[in-house]
């Protein structure tokens, strides 16, 4: 009897053991690779040290804007983001974007601005090519053109990637949010789809578009996300941050959403995963990795970029300083947990009853530890119908501007 006691507290503990090893293995298994959970690599908390206005960037567009030899070019835009090609040009994409020509001061009730007359063409994406850090062409205008009258696409990021993994041919991919026109509150559309443009290169044409992310069935405007707001491509993958439209629903603060996808297949619905808020899921059930509907969370629009082994989250703040101040969050994992928000800094706006949205770091334009942001700058007043008299009276209201932003340790 002794023996066999003995002989089941040994087999008890071994399936024990057995027991822990499996459950380790599985938890392992489950677990983000090192890039994406928290703690990988020589991650360390980060915030904005410095900033300063970038006029010379700034400056650029509103002489493109400003420039009247064609009647068919870009004027003014909003949704700011930008990609790197492989030729060293830069394609930057807008959404709602005035066309048509500028003209000189003093404006019809004798302002000194440059002002557009308000039977300007209005398209609802654009695209300008620059060169040497200029401005030089805007594409055919909309580049993407709108699936129903009711329907319209905002381009946001853009990557370059494999056609296909392993391909020797590089394409553009354009994510683009689907809006569907609808009645107050929905003054900017209900959120409809997340589509992905293929152009080609270098010709930029418009290859092919699809759908790689529904919302329709989501009841809730509200509740619907879109994906592509940033793009962050890390050890073979290209993670998509997205975001709902919870501010048109009276909530303070938007929540922020991700998913990843391979290299070189954007534009495969397929190929997309979601974090579910313990693991990467191919169910398009994705769950907020940051927002709590009051002190932290996003704007409709943010950005992220990686710093070292460092994440780092740039979005207007939450509450009433959300119009005019840019705050930061960071993580060592896309999908959080994000730390914040920290140091926020206000960037110059122009006069009058203005706001600043949207705003996006644009990577092709960095170097040696400084990063570009751009943001937009809207009449805050978009249900009146003097709103577009007052972007037209002043162009210079709706166009982007940019700050230079250096990161660090947060100061204590």
């Amino acid at each position: 009897m002794p023996e066999d006691r003995r002989a089941r507290q040994r087999t008890g503990a071994g399936v024990g053991l057995l027991l822990t090893l499996v459950l380790a293995a599985v938890l392992f298994t489950a677990l983000p690779k090192d890039h994406d959970r928290e703690g990988g690599g020589a991650c360390t908390a980060t915030a904005v040290r410095s900033w300063s206005a970038d006029a010379q960037l700034t400056n650029s567009f509103a002489a493109y804007g400003d420039d009247a030899s064609r009647a068919d070019d870009w004027t003014g835009g909003d949704g700011t983001h930008s990609v790197r090609l492989p030729d060293g040009r830069v394609l930057w994409l807008f959404s709602d974007t005035y066309l048509g020509q500028v003209h000189g001061p003093p404006n019809p009730v004798g302002e000194s601005y440059v002002w557009r007359d308000t039977t300007a063409p209005l398209v609802r994406n654009s695209a300008v090519v620059m060169r040497d850090g200029r401005p030089q062409l805007t594409l055919p205008a909309p580049l993407f053109p709108d699936p129903t009258p009711n329907e319209w696409r905002w381009p946001v990021a853009a990557r370059v990637e494999p056609r296909s993994p392993g391909s020797a041919e590089s394409v553009v991919r354009v994510l683009l949010w689907t809006r569907t026109a609808g009645p107050y509150p929905w003054i900017y559309g209900v959120p409809t789809a997340t589509e992905v443009a293929t152009l080609s290169l270098p010709e930029l044409r418009v290859e092919s578009i699809v759908t790689v992310f529904d919302q329709q069935l989501v009841q809730d405007p509200s509740r619907r996300v879109q994906f592509g707001t940033t793009a962050v491509a890390v050890g073979g993958w290209t993670y998509v941050f997205g975001g709902n439209d919870a501010q048109a629903a009276a909530r303070p603060t938007s929540s922020a959403y991700v998913a990843r996808v391979p290299e070189g297949r954007l534009g495969e619905p397929g190929a997309w995963e979601y974090w579910d808020g313990s693991a990467w899921t191919a169910r398009a059930g994705p769950r907020a990795v940051l927002g709590d509907g009051g002190h932290t969370g996003v704007g409709s629009a943010f950005s992220v970029v990686r710093d070292g082994a460092t994440y780092v989250l740039f979005t207007m703040a939450a509450g009433s300083r959300g119009l005019t101040t840019v705050t930061s969050y960071w993580a060592c994992s896309p999908v959080g947990p994000w730390h914040g928000p920290t140091r926020s800094f206000s960037p110059p706006l122009p006069p009058g009853q203005v706001a600043a949205y949207n705003p996006q770091a644009h990577p092709a334009l960095g170097d040696g530890g400084r990063i570009v942001l751009s943001y937009d700058v809207n009449w805050l007043d978009a249900t009146a119908t003097s709103a577009a008299w007052n972007l037209s009276r002043n162009v210079s209201l709706y166009r982007p501007r940019f700050v230079t932003l250096r990161l660090g340790p947060p100061s204590r």
